[in-house]
């Protein structure tokens, strides 16, 4: 009995607290002080300070540097990019080229101006100046660059030349993760022009496609080189073009190179 007592004792000390009601206790009012801390004056404040910073930043990315071995002469190859400027505003090089073993080599030189137009892609103007055997080219250009759904890596330019041929260029990159240090990158590229130019062993319609497959090891994210193979085929006039000066047409290469940036 005496037990019984004490437990009906407590059941109705606990049914008087605000707790088992369900009605909490009112909160003491802020102070000034605490008002005024939350809420600070920023009338006449110069808000620049507390605003999110968009920085000047520059990168340079060498995406292919590259000896590739053929049947013929061995060629120096590369592929690369920078940029520099803010998020909305920025300059854009992009040059690649190759230079064979004992002969003149070519290089393709382009210069844009950039911003965005939607998440993950740019578009891009500019001009772009070809230099390799006979006289250097320079055209117009106008293009965009992204990632497309599934993280394809895109590039598409048009071209406008001095006599107004008219030419496209698109290249498509996708990596594939094996390990957390290892990355096959496949590549896809072809170009096409509106007329023949035979001093740059250039034909009408589709002129050159390219693929391949290299194989990388990241010692670090900025530092990977690699091993790859490539096949090479023109087309068309541009084929017609190369048999005439004696070159092939259809070519395999073994490539080993480093990919860097900073």
């Amino acid at each position: 009995m005496q037990a019984d007592r004490w437990i009906l004792a407590a059941g109705l000390l606990l049914a008087a607290t605000p707790l088992a009601t369900g009605v909490a206790e009112p909160l003491p009012a802020p102070t000034p002080a605490e008002r005024a801390a939350a809420f600070p004056d920023v009338s006449g404040t110069d808000l620049h300070a507390h605003m999110v910073h968009d920085p000047f930043t520059t990168m340079l990315l060498a995406e292919q540097f590259e000896w590739q071995g053929r049947s013929g002469d061995d060629a120096l190859q590369w592929d690369a990019l920078a940029w520099a400027g803010k998020s909305m505003h920025r300059l854009w090089l992009r040059t690649e080229g190759e230079r064979p073993s004992g002969a003149a080599g070519e290089m393709q030189n382009e210069l844009f101006y950039g911003r965005p137009i939607a998440a993950w892609w740019d578009v891009l103007a500019g001009v772009r100046h070809d230099a390799g055997p006979g006289a250097g080219r320079a055209y117009a250009a106008v293009g965009v660059q992204g990632l497309a759904p599934q993280w394809f890596h895109v590039e598409a330019t048009a071209y406008l030349g001095e006599g107004g041929q008219i030419g496209a260029q698109a290249k498509v990159d996708y990596d594939w993760q094996l390990t957390r240090r290892v990355v096959l990158t496949a590549r896809l590229e072809g170009q096409a022009w509106s007329e023949d130019d035979p001093r740059a062993g250039i034909g009408s319609g589709l002129g050159e496609f390219s693929t391949g497959l290299r194989l990388r090891y990241e010692f670090v994210p900025e530092f990977a080189p690699y091993v790859g193979v490539e096949w090479q085929g023109l087309f068309g006039d541009t084929a017609d073009l190369a048999r005439d000066a004696g070159e092939e047409r259809r070519e395999t290469s073994l490539v080993a190179g480093l990919r860097f940036w900073f």
